[in-house]
């Protein structure tokens, strides 16, 4: 069992499916992407995660946002009228204060400023035409408005906020009816300013962190919720690479029910077809070789007196036995790949230096190619499996012997941590649409076309591409210059080379 998530992925045994056929196991996918095969239109777009992230922290820079502007222009509003109303029942008393002296002709007015208004910043006094203030800078009647003094002096109290230096500054007018005089104090709001710059810094702060917390409550409720996805996409990936018994299994989360359901249902008839498929191959393969057997050998003895036959009948007999041979090789080659589909053939992996590997391999039926070891490659060693790999190259070169004359040379090189064997020819090449068909069961390319029925199965090089992945390499073709195709099997080194 694997997977810890809402969703849990499970190998279903044969005996628990009620199925005596065993499972294919592959090693990885099948590539399955073809240009025949229709194009789905794909689109950008952010995942699942990231969108329910993003839905969290903007819900929650909406939601701190909104409690934060609320809250500072509650406080900054609370704040501003007890403060101006403090200051303006202050103005008040202070003129209140000033009323009796203004009774007076003459007095020292800037001095009793200063006395009656000590919680002002500064006080202005008009009287009988004349500005008198506590501060020769600015000169009054500034910075009273103009407003503000039509108000006052028409008899009625007024008030207003204005920048005095850069600085918040709350007047206040009380007109003196009796003395024929009217008081205005000017009273400092830095320090309340001061105040709600830093409330309104703190409430931004505020915001930020909990819109940080939003999104990292959305990550992690993103992660709970898209846990049974995963593991959905993770079995499927299980069952793509061939682990077709790989289920999914819930802990009584019932809105998964249905999910997990239709999962299984789909897997289960997914693996009961692919096991008929390989079981039907390979009993057709098996019963195949019986009759195959049979005309083969009645042919051996035909042939064995062809001399006795007319001439037509020996060109006849000819074509008769290519066509017999061919259809044993296809025969042979079905069995093969069947047997790789099914998981039914065995590794056996050995540590062997390069070299030594390539020469065996070419000289086990090709002996006459010519190889090329490029730099210390053939002191390299490598872990396969030798049968396999032989068969890879053996591949390889009948194809180039089929299609293209014959392989001209086999290049031998490493670079990095992969060991590159080339199989060369000069043949017609193969066209840039065709280098990924033509490792296809049963595909033979435009040249292969060209050339009539030939000796090729169609299976060569996709058997070599098998056994080259389960080798944990790969096999593709590149151009040979100046003419030509180079097959390239690529396999891993080893760090070290084998005591």
């Amino acid at each position: 069992m694997s997977g810890t998530g809402l969703l849990r992925r499970v190998h279903v045994r044969p005996k628990e499916r009620d199925q005596s056929a065993r499972a294919p196991r592959l090693e990885r996918p099948r590539p399955a992407t073809r240009p025949s095969e229709p194009r789905l239109h794909q689109r950008r777009h952010v995942g699942l995660r990231a969108r329910i992230t993003i839905t969290f922290a903007l819900g929650a820079a909406i939601l701190s946002g909104t409690i934060a502007a609320i809250t500072y222009f509650s406080v900054r509003s609370s704040i501003v009228t007890q403060q101006t109303t403090s200051l303006y029942r202050e103005a008040v008393a202070s003129a209140e204060v000033l009323r009796p002296e203004l009774q007076l002709p003459v007095a020292a007015w800037p001095h009793l400023l200063e006395g009656a208004s000590a919680g002002a910043r500064e006080a202005i006094l008009f009287r009988k035409h004349n500005w008198y203030a506590t501060s020769p800078f600015p000169a009054p009647p500034a910075p009273l408005s103009r407003a503000l003094r039509a108000t006052v002096l028409s008899g009625t109290p007024a008030s207003e906020t204005i920048l005095v230096r850069s600085h918040p500054t709350y007047v206040v007018g009380v007109p003196i009816p009796a003395a024929n005089s009217a008081y205005f104090a000017l009273f400092s709001m830095s320090e309340v300013a001061g105040t709600l710059h830093v409330l309104l810094a703190s409430l931004l702060l505020a915001a930020v962190v909990v819109t940080l917390a939003g999104a990292l409550l959305g990550s992690w409720a993103a992660s709970r919720a898209l846990r049974p996805l995963h593991e959905a996409a993770e079995a499927a990936l299980d069952i793509a690479s061939g682990h077709l018994d790989t289920r999914l299994e819930t802990d009584d989360y019932a809105d998964l029910a249905v999910l997990t359901s239709a999962f299984n249902s789909m897997a289960d008839r997914l693996q009961d077809r692919i096991e008929r498929e390989v079981s039907f191959t390979s009993d057709v393969n098996h019963e195949l070789r019986s009759p195959l057997t049979t005309l083969a050998a009645s042919l051996s003895v035909l042939e064995g007196r062809a001399e006795e036959l007319p001439e037509r009948s020996q060109r006849a007999l000819a074509l008769l036995g290519a066509e017999v041979r061919r259809f044993r090789r296809l025969v042979d080659e079905l069995l093969e790949i069947s047997r790789i589909d099914a998981g039914l053939s065995d590794v056996s992996m050995a540590e062997v230096p390069l070299g030594d590997l390539v020469r065996r391999s070419v000289s086990a039926g090709f002996g006459s190619v010519p190889v090329e070891f490029v730099g210390e490659s053939a002191e390299r060693y490598v872990s396969v499996d030798k049968r396999r790999f032989e068969r890879i190259l053996a591949n390889l070169l009948q194809n180039a012997d089929n299609y293209a004359g014959g392989a001209t040379r086999v290049r031998v090189e490493t670079a990095g941590r992969l060991a590159r064997v080339a199989v060369e020819d000069e043949g017609p090449g193969i066209p840039l649409e065709e280098r990924q068909r033509i490792f296809d069961r049963f595909s033979r390319g435009a040249s292969g076309r060209r050339r009539g029925l030939g000796e090729g199965t169609g299976l060569g090089l996709a058997i070599a591409t098998e056994h080259a992945r389960i080798l944990g390499g790969r096999v593709y073709v590149e151009e040979n210059e100046p003419r030509g195709a180079r097959f390239v099997v690529e396999i891993p080194l080893l760090k070290e080379a084998a005591q």
